[in-house]
């Protein structure tokens, strides 16, 4: 039961890893702030979430494993409410989105 435990452990926080690193290759890839903040929001959650749920496999049923629960809650409440603000704050601030039109010699719709 240790091994299987232990596997799907790994699993799990190599996928976590693997997500966190797409969000990191989208920060230097995409082209402006809200497509990178975009990216960066959904990967980043979806990566601490893998980690985070491997590190509750690994630990088992104890009271830690329960801290890590309310960490992942945390992270599902405020990371997607902290992107939102940072975004609508950027738009006010003056941002424009870059649009299909804006890039050079691209089809525009």
């Amino acid at each position: 039961m240790l091994e299987i435990q232990s596997i799907f452990s790994i699993l799990f926080v190599t996928t976590g890893i693997i997500f966190m690193l797409m969000g990191s290759i989208g920060i230097l890839r995409l082209p402006d702030f809200y497509s990178r903040t975009h990216a960066v929001s959904k990967s980043d959650t979806l990566g601490v979430f893998f980690v985070i749920i491997g590190l509750i496999i690994y630990e088992g049923f104890t009271l830690s494993s329960g801290k890590l629960f309310l960490v992942v809650l945390f992270i599902a409440l405020s990371n997607p409410i902290g992107t939102h603000a940072l975004a609508r704050a950027a738009l006010k601030k003056g941002i424009k989105p870059l649009l299909n039109d804006d890039k050079k010699g691209g089809p525009s719709t």
